[in-house]
């Protein structure tokens, strides 16, 4: 006689912060909307759903009938509302106050949306660390879930997680359900049947693991997966040959076998049933993001090894290999890590201001690009957290940090904040201040020159260079771009497209998951394309370039080098004038020439005023040997303009027709260019004091997604450069300038 088992089903939705409004759109109407369809013509079907903060808004904005329907399924008692934080954060990276702040803003949405009072909150992407049930707790979460992996790391096993435990961090208790990675890998993947089985099987096992209450088995994931992912939307809402979708299929197959499996939400059965167990979980996220969150070398091999210990049928094994720690994105990728510690320093900023006292931010430039801005009746706060959304603070199979137009959202978002915060510092206009502090935590310090009209942090340590250069009105980070390096799934690309065994993207002859071994890629030949950079792409990055130098070389980033600048250290100082700062940054480096390793010398002054978002910038290059050396010196800059691939952006020179960004090629005798995007209202000019010779090329990574491998435009690069003959202790100058200015 089949025995009784509780399912317990956790639908997470999300879309990040700056995400397009046709992926909203899409995602409603393809996933969400069916969803609640289906619970509506199901009413014995119960579940929990959570709705992040950016998601909610969108549906509340543009879909507020939505809003009301999940409030009357939330009202019949059929629908649980989950808290969790605001814009999707991962915790962890967050100082407590944020954490507690995004916790406690999205639980009053649910109550005024649902008019319910959540008791489970969602742990955006599963990253859990110890200390977070402190802070959790604090806000009112009385559960939360997490993945198997995480109870498997202390030893548990797959029949010990039907049902809940409790853990604690000083005295804080709360309760961590576990969902089933069989459940998340076969809903909807599996025939229905399969699932079925599995849980009646599971329901007869009455006698594994602890037993204290009735079993419940949960499964807790995405809802973009019932629909949005590709080819999702046919199979689990439309069916083929005149079958009914998945979903139906399902709900249908609960209502039948409703004698020995009921659907419960989570938090009922918390309340309602006694915890298997105390438990203290160690660092974990899901199974996938700790193979993500490895050095790439190790990030493919992990994976082989798995697959190759499945295939042998040592799955036994497969519970002690562990991955990576989720923090490790911010060593793998410094561009994470500068805008978490941008983050870090806003919020700073942010928290020291008093409600009264900030400015009022409809006075401030407005930015109507795509879905960017909260409105700006939102506080500081708002903005901060907005930027604290986890989507571009990691990668792996989903975009993450590649996605260009999720980094700009991020720093738009973070940059309004500290618009905000130091206007309440600086009551008079115009104002300019610098200040040396370790933002990177290298212990290593960072320059900052900061005025009412520009950000720009300079790196010494890592030559001299610019890597973050925040244009206050138009709230955008120019150098947000990203540098090309090698992940752990690119050995797979590389191995397909040379046996012929890549697919091009929607021409499966079978539905699969996201995580399929199979190699799609949206164009063939993709890896053909894949460069590798050995230096992070930033701004007045000094080359000395080896004369056989081709610009597909340097495109490459595959060429000589033949100065010890580019990645080394610089000293400083800094100049205060009246209303305006001199940071001089010196190297006493060397060059490789004729044989002989000659000792030269450079010196940058980049010049700031307050009110101003020109940049007057001085290179001085010395000599220093007893024999005369003949060089190629460039200065590299690279441009974050978001759509620069596209229409309406491009290169304007004197007497030339407009030219993309995203194009290559090289000009002669450059003294003026000007970067123009007219979805951005920008347009930078910059000058030459001497006639240089401009190489030009788009950065474009190679990243997975659920869809595939793709090809994505980063960024433009421009490397302006100079032939240049020095005589012993003689010298060569050349000033550049740079000019902001909006359209």
């Amino acid at each position: 006689m089949t025995k009784h088992i509780y399912l317990a089903l956790a639908i997470h939705n999300h879309q990040p912060v700056g995400n397009f409004e046709w992926v909203f759109e899409k995602g409603c109407a393809e996933a969400y909307e069916p969803m609640i369809e289906a619970l509506e013509r199901h009413p014995t079907i119960r579940m929990a759903l959570h709705y992040s903060g950016p998601l909610r808004d969108w549906i509340a904005e543009n879909r507020p009938e939505l809003i009301e329907r999940i409030r009357a399924l939330v009202a019949r008692g059929q629908v649980e509302m989950m808290t969790g934080g605001y814009y999707e954060p991962i915790l962890v990276a967050l100082y407590d106050a944020d954490k507690r702040g995004q916790i406690e803003k999205l639980t009053q949405a649910v109550r005024n949306d649902f008019g319910y009072e959540p008791t489970g909150a969602w742990l955006a992407e599963r990253v859990w660390e110890p200390h977070l049930a402190k802070p959790m707790a604090e806000a009112g979460v009385q559960y939360t879930i997490v993945d198997d992996t995480h109870f498997k790391y202390v030893g548990l096993e797959d029949k010990d997680l039907f049902g809940y435990y409790v853990t604690e961090e000083q005295g804080a208790a709360l309760k961590i359900f576990g969902t089933s990675k069989h459940l998340r890998y076969t809903i909807p993947w599996a025939p229905v049947e399969e699932v079925m089985a599995w849980l009646r099987g599971e329901a007869e096992d009455v006698g594994a693991g602890p037993r204290v209450g009735p079993k419940v088995a949960v499964m807790g994931d995405d809802g973009e997966k019932f629909g949005l992912w590709p080819d999702t939307y046919e199979h689990c809402w439309l069916g083929q040959r005149g079958q009914q979708g998945w979903i139906e299929e399902f709900f249908q197959a609960l209502e039948r076998n409703s004698d020995w499996l009921t659907t419960i939400t989570p938090g009922e059965y918390a309340e309602n049933f006694p915890a298997l167990g105390r438990i203290y979980l160690p660092t974990a996220s899901y199974d996938e993001m700790t193979e993500w969150a490895l050095p790439a070398k190790f990030s493919g091999k992990i994976v082989h090894l798995k697959h190759r210990l499945e295939d042998e049928g040592r799955k036994d094994v497969l519970r002690f290999i562990k991955g990576g720690f989720w923090r490790n994105f911010m060593v793998k990728y410094p561009e994470i890590n500068t805008m978490h510690k941008k983050m870090l320093l806003v919020s700073e900023k942010v928290h020291q201001m008093t409600n009264d006292q900030i400015p009022n931010p409809n006075e401030l430039h407005r930015s109507d690009i795509g879905h960017w801005s909260l409105g700006f009746g939102h506080s500081a706060l708002d903005h901060l957290w907005a930027g604290q959304c986890n989507c571009p603070y990691w990668h792996g199979i989903f975009g993450g940090i590649y996605l260009f137009h999720i980094r700009v959202a991020t720093y738009n978002h973070l940059i309004t904040a500290e618009n905000l915060a130091d206007a309440q510092r600086h009551r008079d206009c115009p104002w300019v201040e610098w200040r040396e502090f370790d933002l990177d935590r290298d212990v290593s310090p960072e320059v900052l020159l900061s005025s009412d009209a520009m950000n720009l942090y300079f790196d010494p340590a890592d030559g001299g260079s610019l890597f973050e250069w925040d244009w206050r009105s138009l709230r955008y980070n120019l150098l947000n771009t990203l540098s090309r390096r090698p992940e752990g799934y690119h050995q797979d690309l590389v191995e397909a497209g040379h046996k012929g065994e890549t697919v091009v993207a929607g021409e499966e002859e079978r539905l699969e998951t996201i995580h399929t071994a199979k190699v799609r890629v949206k164009e063939k030949d993709l890896h053909e394309k894949l460069f590798y950079d050995w230096y992070r792409r930033s701004t007045f990055i000094d080359h000395f370039l080896h004369p056989d130098t081709t610009l597909d070389d340097f495109q490459r980033c595959q060429y000589g080098e033949v100065g010890d600048f580019v990645d080394q250290p610089y000293s400083y100082e800094v100049e205060e004038g009246n209303g305006h700062l001199t940071l001089k940054l010196t190297r006493d480096g060397h060059v490789w020439y004729d044989e002989r390793y000659s000792p030269l010398r450079v010196d940058k002054r980049i010049e700031v005023a307050a009110n101003c978002t020109d940049l007057k910038v001085t290179y001085v290059l010395t000599n220093t040997g007893q024999q005369a050396v003949s060089v190629c010196f460039g200065v590299e800059f690279n441009f974050a303009i978001l759509g620069g691939d596209g229409p309406d952006a491009h290169y304007a020179l004197p007497s030339q027709d407009n030219t993309s960004l995203a194009s290559k090629g090289q000009w002669e005798d450059v003294n003026n260019l000007r970067v123009i995007s007219k979805m951005l209202g920008m347009d930078i000019e910059l000058v030459f004091g001497q006639p240089a010779t401009l190489w030009r090329f788009p950065i474009e990574t190679i990243s997975n997604s659920e869809a595939g491998f793709e090809r994505g435009y980063q960024g433009s690069c421009l490397l302006p450069h100079w032939r240049i003959n020095l005589a012993s202790e003689r010298g060569w100058q050349v000033e550049l300038w740079l000019k902001l200015r909006e359209v």
